[in-house]
């Protein structure tokens, strides 16, 4: 799973921030305070241009502690009455429409939706998330940034405002009351989402019995192997030993128990359903750094060609390597070993052997693991390590494996894994490509220990909570946004910031200079004169000019997105459909993030709301 930046316990995320820096706490703090600095210095300039300085800055005050006594006197009794009023529009508007055409969706999805895919589940899921999160993100659209310019063009905005009601209660009963319809129909959906999913992915096999064969033995057979019948578009190969359970080979991410009853007259066997179809894993990520060609430290590996550098590849039959190093590791929280899962990605400079010839099956490229003592004889200049354990990786797939407590060293002695290979709770784990002209690649999160599962229902419903954050920004947004726009405009203007809010790490990365080009000026001068990426521009009074207006649009475009919501990083989309637990740490900074957005918001969206004549 894609993880590129590391998540941060809560309150270091709130008050520190990462490697010791701003915490968000302060990052908002100093927003909000530089943009109503800004905003009163706009103000007091075009009050002083119309009416002169002292009635300009009277007006101002006034304002602003008008403003802030309405906020504190906001009546809870009121809010919620408007709230309702909100729901009831809603309903008149038609929004369970938005149920119906989902449900229209998951009637139909089945005909286009395969279970015969590597990850089914994944498939499944990934679908009915994002169908959720474009309705909910559109439906909340259209109702709040339509509700207050259609009462203005009614005229029914005037049966609230002779009522005893300030602007910041409309506005905050309006953003209360589209969420509370939201939230109604999230639920709704995820339920039906749950049920579509488990409901098209169950299924059972039977025992081949015509397949079985006897597994041979010293004194006899000692079990029989065989595959099971054909449903779902698959089968499972399967070993049914002498006991009475055994299990399937995974097959499109899942396996099945099969259990053995001999007290009949023949002997039966059951297929359980799927198993670990839906994960919830719960990862330990390790610190990552790499190994060159020649053996040397780097941060980071090489680059085969791709544009996204989230990975780093390491070359084959060459000393280059990744090296984990993992913390918190002892015997009680592992016991039986430890259970090491990597996602690897293979890059072929060749065909290679796709297929091996005797099974008929995929086959991947050979690559190797280590398991490591981080400490280094001060002595011999060593590492006690583990013999070279070999597998083969499939580009894309996890791989998983148990490390046993019982190795061996390159010389065949024996190791003990928590006495001789872990130190002061840490250990490495080696891994390189073994094939020549072959690469692996790896980011941090690649690799990891696997602690047990969560469980999947209550992953499921922290990815849809995401779902509910988004939506109910963009409520907000539109809300504000209809305070003092036309339908039509606002609902243009919401429509921005969220896409803006989908690419702001693009946006952010060209204003702080990551990506290669310049800024706009400079990046429109080597479209007219073709000039690459390599060739420096001319020195002369024009590029100065370029390079002192892209200074000012990089920096204003790095302020604006500040203002945005990431919507892109309060997605977990991704933990859901690739099996990943999402950490209540990271609900709890979503949470964080959303009420401040909305605070902001409310705010805003009060004061231009009074700045209409209807609302004063």
């Amino acid at each position: 799973m894609v993880l590129e930046q590391e998540l941060l316990p809560y309150w270091q995320w709130l008050l520190s921030g990462p490697a010791g820096g701003m915490g968000a706490l302060w990052w908002f703090l100093l927003v909000v305070s530089s943009l109503a600095l800004a905003t009163l210095c706009v103000g007091l300039v075009i009050g002083a241009v119309r009416y002169g300085p002292l009635p300009a800055g009277d007006a101002a005050y006034r304002i602003v502690a008008n403003g802030f006594k309405e906020l504190r006197a906001v009546s809870p009794r009121r809010i919620g009455a408007l709230a309702w009023l909100a729901v009831q529009e809603s309903l008149r508007r038609r929004v369970l429409v938005t149920l119906a055409v989902f449900v229209l969706i998951l009637l139909f999805a089945g005909w286009f939706l395969g279970t015969n895919q590597p990850e089914p589940a994944k498939l499944y899921l990934s679908f009915v998330l994002t169908a959720t999160t474009y309705l909910m993100l559109l439906m909340a659209l259209f109702l709040s940034a339509f509700s207050l310019p259609n009462d203005f063009k009614n005229k029914t905005i005037h049966t609230i405002v002779t009522k005893p009601v300030r602007a910041g209660e409309i506005v905050l009963g309006r953003i209360i009351g589209f969420s509370i319809v939201g939230t109604f129909l999230l639920a709704v959906m995820g339920l039906f989402s749950y049920l579509f999913v488990v409901r098209s992915l169950s299924h059972s096999h039977d025992v081949d019995i015509y397949k079985l064969t006897d597994i041979a033995g010293e004194d006899g057979p000692v079990g029989k192997t065989g595959q099971t019948t054909r449903d779902a578009f698959h089968r499972h190969d399967l070993d049914i030993g002498t006991n009475a359970a055994a299990r399937t080979e995974a097959v499109y991410g899942h396996w099945h128990e099969v259990t053995t009853d001999r007290a009949a007259s023949e002997t039966e066997y059951a297929v359980s359903q799927p198993q670990d179809m839906f994960r919830a894993r719960v990862p330990i990520y390790g610190k990552l750094r790499f190994l060159d060609r020649t053996g040397q430290v780097k941060a980071k590996g090489i680059n085969v060609g791709n544009e996204w550098g989230y990975r780093s590849f390491i070359t084959g039959a060459t000393q280059a390597a990744a090296i984990w190093t993992f913390d918190g590791i002892d015997e009680a929280t592992y016991p039986n070993g430890l259970p090491l899962e990597m996602f690897i990605r293979v890059f072929r400079t060749h065909k290679g052997i796709i297929e091996d010839a005797a099974t008929g099956k995929a086959r991947g490229i050979l690559g190797s693991i280590v398991v490591r003592n981080p400490q280094v004889d001060p002595i011999m200049q060593t590492q006690v390590s583990s013999e070279v354990i070999t597998f083969r990786a499939k580009d894309a797939f996890i791989d998983e494996m148990t490390i046993p407590r019982e190795l061996t060293d390159p010389e065949g002695n024996p190791l003990d894994l928590f006495k001789d290979l872990v130190h002061n709770g840490q250990i490495e784990i080696v891994i390189q490509c073994l094939e020549p002209s072959q690469y692996f690649g790896m980011a941090q999160a690649d690799c990891y220990m696997r602690l047990d599962d969560g469980w999947f229902e209550a992953n499921f419903i922290k990815g849809y909570i995401s779902i509910w954050i988004q939506m109910v920004l963009v409520t907000g947004v539109g809300v504000m946004c209809s305070t003092i726009l036309s339908g039509p405009v606002a609902m243009m203007m919401t429509l921005s910031i969220l896409v803006l809010g989908f690419y702001k790490d693009f946006i952010v990365s060209v204003a702080i200079g990551e990506t290669q080009g310049g800024g706009p000026a400079e990046s429109l001068v080597r479209i007219l004169t073709q000039d690459g990426l390599a060739v420096s521009l001319d020195l002369g009074i024009a590029t100065f000019a370029v390079k002192a207006f892209d200074a000012a649009s990089l920096f204003l475009m790095r302020a604006f997105t500040s203002l945005i919501p990431d919507f892109r990083d309060l997605s977990t989309v991704s933990y859901v459909t690739d099996g990943f637990n999402i950490s209540f740490t990271l609900v709890a900074q979503h949470l964080t993030a959303c009420l401040a957005y909305l605070l902001g918001l409310f705010v805003v969206g009060y004061f231009l709301l009074r700045s209409r004549e209807v609302a004063k």
